[in-house]
Order: structure tokens, then C-alpha cells, then sequence
């Protein structure tokens, strides 16, 4: 059955090659790929480049703020090193659920919409139960969205009564899965999404390898990569610790951050502390990370569960970093276990552990057809497991679901 989708969701990429909500764009398309028609309600941002149509996917920005400096609703600007909700979110959020929910109901209405689809059951969830009006209602969760619904009275009450209203709960790893079941979701109506990966832009290339190598000045010596937003839960402080134990072992080792977050002037102390051979890029596209870890020997996933409880569900850096064929060492926080089999496809290391890192990176280093190996049956298993198509389908499945009475 085709159906009419409107999605409403907080980050989409407001640009090409943008990481912020980078997940967004490859769920609109494939559902769009599989013959729906897809209608994303999303805030309006001041990066967003001018669009209305791209690959069967429509858009409808809609404007909450009076003046462009409070544009803080979305995009990963709500929470202040995501362990917080900033105090201009507060403040901006009632203007921006009813803008976002007047905008969603509107667009169901006028394009006859058979399914709400919400990613984020807070906030997205509470704009799209409000307009879904005795339509089916599917919500995604992802992390962020969940670690506030459990910190606060406010938004555990919103979530609670959004997930009695969804026809069908999906959660992008187990670890959400299992705490979205605690803040109410019903077990026979929720099931696990992973989410997908581009597989053709994250891929091994010698000829992308040498290139990024020479343009970096790193010639062949060993390279650690990583990347996402400078935030805590990414870890990157305990990867920047681990890398003096991974030069007593590989002294011309380097080690590149790709990213930009709230923790950007710490990680750089930390980084000029550490020496030269760590290195912050700053944000980088799409395509250039793919061209790093194509680049790199190791790539380091150093997720931890923060001092506030804030965790990623599945960093979708992981699943790339696994695609491109690049040994990859990660902790077992949140959902990485999930898509890394220990010393199958990939290393896994305790969290916050600097000396569990320098030492899955060293052997990997001091064992080049060993790492070659892993990197190989990584590439096969996410590509076998992990296809966008494959997570459009599953959400298609969703939109099966018949719409639950509201109480």
C-alpha cells in the first residue's frame, strides 16, 4: 500500500553533506524510493539551503522565532553539551511545538496523509501526536529525546502520553528499546530499527587513501580516526588519553578528530596538552569523513554513558566506520555491541578505559592482516544487515499499523 507520511522531525540536514540529523535524509528518500510520498515538518534554521522537492521527498519549514539568534529548536542545538536542556530551549519550546504542530497538521490535511511518522518522541513526538488526529502514529527514538524524557517531570508526562498514543514504537538500539518500554511504550506494539548505512559513499578506496594522506601530511605513518559532535557521550577525552599508551607502542602514531560540539575549547586543551599528533579538524561533510576513515588505520568509537545518563543509541559514525572497510575499535556503550562482534567484525572495549583503547589499537596496529581481515567482515555484515532499504521496508511495515484511540 502506498502511503502519504507526513515526518516530522527536529534535525534533517540543512545543507548537502551535513552531519547534523544526517540519518534523516537516507530514511526520507528510501521510504520515498519505495513509492511513498514523503512530507518532512521540520523547524525552520538559517543554514537550511532553499528546497521544496528533492527525490520524492517534500519539505514545509515553519518559523517559531522572532529573531534569528533564537532559532535554538532542533538541529542539536537544544541541549547544552547534550547533558542538558538550555534555559533558551525552554524558552523557545512552546512557540515551537505550536508552530511545528500547526505546520504538521496543516500538511496532513492539505495532503491527505495516511501516516505521522515522528522521529524524536520529545519534541517531535508531542507535534505529531497532536496533528496525527485519529491517524496512525509511528515514533522513532534515538537517545537524546529519551535521556530528557527521563530527567524531567514535564517531558516524561509528554513522552508517556505520546507513546500511549503511537500505533507502533520503533528504538534504534536495545538499550533505547528496553527504556523506552519504561517510559511507556507497549511491548507487542515496539521493535528495534537499527538505522542504516550509505555503504557506496563509506568504502575502502587506496586511491581516496593516498590522496587524503598526502593532503593531511601524514604520509604512512599509523592514522586513528574518528568523528561526531564534541559532546560528552562521544568519549573523545578518554581516545585523547589513550593515545600517549598507543605512541610508547607506535611513536609516529597520529590520531584526527572530525567534529564540532559544546566541548570544542576543552578538547582542544586536551589535544595541545596531548602534542602534535592529535589533531581536531573541526566539522567536516559527509563526504570528507568518508574520505578520512577510508584514509585511517584504525578508527576509535570511544562512546561512553555520560555523568548524566546520556548515551547514544547506535552513533551512526559507527555503522560508516564499519562500512569502509577500516578496523574499528569501540566501546560497549548503548547500542555498539549491537553491530560490532568482538574480534569478528571489529574490537570492543570497556567504556571510559584509555588503557582497554591503546591496547585493542596497538594489536590491531602490530597486526596489519589480522586488522585487514576485520575490516573486510565488518564491510559484509553491515551492508548485509544494515541497508537503508532494508530499514525503509521495516518502517513501511510500521505504517501497516492501525491507529490507536486517543484517551
Amino acid at each position: 500500500m502506498r502511503h502519504i507520511v507526513v515526518l516530522v522531525t527536529t534535525s534533517y540536514p540543512r545543507f548537502p553533506g551535513d552531519g547534523v540529523g544526517s540519518f534523516m535524509e537516507p530514511i526520507a528518500k528510501s521510504l520515498a524510493a519505495r513509492g511513498h510520498e514523503i512530507h518532512v515538518v521540520a523547524p525552520w534554521h538559517p543554514a537550511i539551503t532553499r528546497r521544496k522537492e528533492e527525490d520524492g521527498v517534500f519539505f514545509h519549514f515553519f518559523r517559531y522565532a522572532p529573531i534569528a539568534s533564537l532559532n535554538v529548536f532542533g538541529y542539536a542545538s537544544g541541549l547544552r553539551a547534550d547533558t542538558d536542556l538550555r534555559v533558551s530551549a525552554w524558552t523557545m519550546a512552546p512557540l515551537a511545538i505550536g508552530a511545528g504542530w500547526f505546520k504538521a497538521l496543516r500538511v496532513a490535511q492539505k495532503r491527505r496523509a495516511t501516516v505521522v511518522h515522528a522521529h524524536w518522541v520529545i519534541p517531535g513526538g508531542v507535534m505529531a501526536a497532536m496533528a496525527a488526529r485519529g491517524l496512525p502514529l509511528v515514533v522513532s527514538l534515538h537517545g537524546s529525546d529519551v535521556f530528557v524524557a527521563e530527567r524531567h517531570r514535564l517531558t516524561r508526562r509528554a513522552a508517556q502520553h505520546v507513546l500511549s498514543r503511537a500505533s507502533w514504537v520503533t528504538a534504534c538500539s536495545e538499550d533505547l528499546y528496553r527504556r523506552g518500554l519504561a517510559l511507556g511504550a507497549d511491548s507487542a506494539r515496539s521493535e528495534i530499527v537499527p538505522y542504516g548505512v550509505d555503504s557506496a559513499r563509506f568504502a575502502p578506496d587506496p586511491d581516496v587513501r593516498q590522496a587524503v594522506r598526502r593532503e593531511l601530511g601524514v604520509g604512512d605513518v599509523p592514522l586513528i580516526f574518528s568523528a561526531g559532535r564534541l559532546v560528552s557521550k562521544k568519549g573523545f577525552e578518554y581516545l585523547i588519553d589513550a593515545m600517549g599508551l598507543v605512541r610508547a607502542h607506535a611513536p609516529d602514531a597520529q590520531l584526527m578528530i572530525a567534529g564540532a560540539g559544546d566541548l570544542e575549547a576543552d578538547l582542544r586543551r586536551a589535544a595541545a596538552a596531548a602534542g602534535p599528533h592529535v589533531r581536531l579538524l573541526g566539522n567536516r561533510s559527509q563526504d570528507e569523513v568518508a574520505r578520512l576513515a577510508a584514509a585511517a588505520d584504525v578508527i576509535a568509537v570511544p562512546s561512553i554513558r555520560d555523568d548524566a545518563g546520556n548515551v547514544d543509541g547506535l552513533p551512526n559514525f559507527a555503522l560508516e566506520a564499519l562500512a569502509s572497510a577500516t578496523p574499528v575499535v569501540a566501546t560497549t556503550a548503548g547500542g555498539l555491541s549491537q553491530a560490532i562482534v568482538d574480534g569478528a567484525t571489529g574490537r570492543l572495549v570497556p567504556e571510559r578505559n584509555p588503557a582497554a583503547l591503546a591496547a585493542a589499537i596497538v594489536a590491531l596496529l602490530n597486526d596489519p592482516l589480522r586488522a585487514q581481515a576485520l575490516g573486510e567482515a565488518a564491510r559484509r555484515a553491515v551492508i548485509r544487515t544494515f541497508g537503508w532499504p532494508r530499514v525503509a521496508e521495516r518502517f513501511e511495515a510500521a505504517y501497516a499499523q492501525p491507529a490507536r484511540a486517543v484517551v
